[in-house]
């Protein structure tokens, strides 16, 4: 696999924004970043997925390492779901992850665009359909988005119709939890669970590219698969002084878990709040070798 190295001017960052919205494993105070040349992104999403990050990112003069770590691949469930929405009405549709969004999309498609209400777990998701076309996004109802962007809170709070056994589609990555389905059903929902696609870790990665990756400031991750492909990479995983910028909270639970200890993430799941979240992570790692 061909990796890229995407080279920007770096003029300095603005300064630092209070941390309401982001969290890290470790509070310290944070200062504005340096334009070292090691300060520096790996964007980890599959190739031609990473374009709006980077973009964003440039606009902030920041360089851009393109380093992707995971592959995905749909599974015969797929098929199952084409037949699902063309035969079958379900009260909500429930979307976990942009990934999750766009598999879902292309079936959606295949059965001939029926109406449909969907529950999302956090803004990134919502975004994948609020693109689609205007001609499509009258059949799709985005109707529900949990206080906090976990499948647990969304299970907690997702709608029920009155006393009925409310029926809920949930296409998902075959590595998910099952979080949805738990606490769903717990509340007496009746639950189909469609494992429609899977991550694997590429089977190949450039070593030059890697090197260089191994010694940046910031890793971008946008699921606990990334991460754990990125750690598995990793010659010391503990004597790693690197950051890692999670797009949401489960990833970085899965981060911490694998002992990572510079772990950022946003509140709500997004690009702006995961641009945000690089950025709070190049301060904290410019202050950090000062010390």
């Amino acid at each position: 696999m061909q990796l890229s190295l995407l080279s920007l001017s770096l003029p300095p960052l603005p300064p630092p924004q209070p941390l309401h919205n982001h969290r890290r494993s470790n509070p310290f105070h944070l200062r504005a970043c340096s334009t070292s040349s090691n300060h520096r992104v790996v964007v980890t999403r599959e190739r031609g997925k990473n374009d709006k990050l980077i973009t964003a990112l440039g606009k902030h003069g920041i360089e851009s390492l393109e380093l992707p770590l995971i592959q995905h691949s749909h599974l015969p469930d797929l098929d199952k779901l084409v037949s699902l929405l063309s035969t079958t009405s379900f009260d909500w549709i429930i979307i976990t992850s942009p990934e999750a969004a766009l598999v879902f999309l292309q079936a959606w498609k295949a059965a001939e665009t029926p109406s449909v209400k969907v529950a999302v777990v956090g803004t990134g998701t919502a975004n994948i359909f609020h693109e689609i076309t205007p001609s499509s996004k009258q059949f799709i109802d985005v109707a529900f988005t949990p206080s906090k962007a976990t499948g647990k809170v969304l299970a907690s709070e997702l709608p029920k119709h009155g006393s009925e056994r409310s029926t809920v589609l949930y296409p998902a990555s075959a590595k998910a939890s099952h979080d949805i389905e738990e606490g769903l059903s717990k509340r007496g929902f009746y639950i189909t669970r469609l494992n429609t696609y899977t991550t694997e870790p590429v089977q190949h990665v450039d070593q030059m590219i890697l090197q260089q990756a191994l010694s940046a400031s910031v890793v971008a991750v946008a699921s606990p698969s990334a991460i754990r492909a990125w750690v598995n990479l990793l010659p010391e995983p503990e004597n790693w002084g690197g950051s890692v910028a999670c797009i949401g909270e489960t990833t970085a639970s899965a981060a911490r878990k694998l002992g990572l200890r510079s772990v950022y993430y946003p509140s709500s799941p997004g690009l702006q709040g995961w641009v945000d979240s690089i950025l709070d992570a190049l301060r904290f790692h410019n202050q950090f070798s000062k010390v």
